[in-house]
């Protein structure tokens, strides 16, 4: 990401209304904090279930926030776009760019689908072991 709005990319607006837990999302990202390389957006890092976004359930971590009640997040610091968000009033409109759902290599499963290092060893050393015992009762026989 270069720091310009991807036009491939899914944009949209949501509107959450404040409650109890706030608006029940944080942030990271910024000028002063970049949290993408070459990028100063600023991105949804944790929802919180109890929260406005987590019970709207559109909001997603990893989404990119381009603007908060129309005021663009571009170019501001950290401090000042938390700011933007505590000021915001009871409902909040948010243009956020929504997180690439696919990795940019071309695989598109989950990353459950992919084995640890550690977990290929454990599967070798099962099937190294079977091998040994079906050797050693072949070899009983001969």
């Amino acid at each position: 990401m270069n720091g310009s709005l991807d036009t491939s990319s899914t944009v949209e607006t949501i509107r959450l209304k404040r409650g109890p837990a706030g608006l029940g999302f944080n942030i990271v990202g910024g000028v002063d904090q970049q949290y993408v390389y070459n990028d100063s957006g600023v991105y949804v890092s944790k929802i919180k279930e109890d929260g406005a976004a987590g019970q709207d359930g559109r909001l997603q971590e990893g989404d990119k926030i381009i603007s908060i009640n129309g005021a663009v997040l571009e170019g501001r610091t950290h401090k000042a776009v938390v700011e933007l968000f505590r000021t915001a009033g009871e409902e909040v409109e948010l243009l956020i760019q929504k997180k690439e759902s696919h990795h940019m290599n071309g695989s598109t499963g989950s990353e459950s689908e992919h084995q640890s290092p550690a977990s290929v060893l454990g599967l070798l050393a099962v099937l190294t072991g079977a091998a040994a015992i079906l050797f050693y009762i072949y070899r009983r026989r001969a």
